[in-house]
């Protein structure tokens, strides 16, 4: 045989055989690839109502919630916890069930009802009521750090429906997630949207006081 491969096939034997070899590395990979996706289920995530009616008169007025603007940063599916000092990872298989604007509007507008005591409030821009007062919510911060806890600092304005005049806020709230999983982050979160419902609720009522 000749002492050069590429003179007798034997270059383009082995490199046929290598082309093989790479192919079924590469198809081994995808496949546990595929496999470690499948194997691990998504998880869908809410927020919930959680505050509790006071001994206060119950509200004759309506109250509806939005617009609400949150971060772009979280403004997404996929749940967003702080990891490192400017470093946030995004939880793939973690994620809230609806828009985060929709469900923070949602959650803060079934607060209010509790705390006003009046089942005529609602969020987003139609409701089966004429609003007394309509409340916007500019959340500047909506970080979580896992197993740690949330941080919701929020930019507040009740509005009156007729006449001038309106009453604003700022409410920045720290809740402990008080376990770990995403599931005590979305507690806490919760927690801190109740916690910011209180002192809307409180504008309300000191700004229906007044207009009497």
């Amino acid at each position: 045989g000749s002492p050069y491969p590429w003179q007798d096939g034997r270059l383009e034997v082995k490199t046929v055989r290598n082309e093989r070899l790479l192919s079924l590395a590469a198809a081994v990979l995808l496949g546990a690839l595929a496999a470690s996706c499948a194997s691990k289920p998504s998880h869908f995530y809410t927020l919930e109502s959680v505050a509790t009616a006071t001994d206060a008169a119950a509200a004759s007025y309506a109250v509806i919630v939005g617009p609400v603007t949150i971060p772009a940063s979280v403004d997404r599916p996929e749940m967003v916890v702080q990891v490192a000092p400017n470093q946030v990872e995004l939880l793939e298989f973690d994620r809230w069930a609806s828009p985060l604007g929709e469900a923070i509007s949602r959650t803060v507008a079934g607060d209010l009802s509790a705390l006003l005591g009046t089942p005529r409030v609602a969020s987003g821009p139609i409701a089966n009521f004429t609003a007394d007062y309509r409340v916007t919510l500019d959340v500047q911060r909506f970080d979580a750090k896992a197993g740690v806890g949330v941080d919701v600092d929020t930019v507040w304005v009740v509005k009156p429906a007729t006449g001038s005049g309106s009453r604003s806020g700022r409410t920045t709230t720290r809740e402990p997630a008080g376990a770990a999983g995403d599931d005590a982050l979305a507690g806490a979160y919760s927690r801190a949207l109740a916690q910011l419902s209180e002192d809307v609720a409180t504008a309300i009522r000191a700004e229906a006081a007044r207009r009497r």
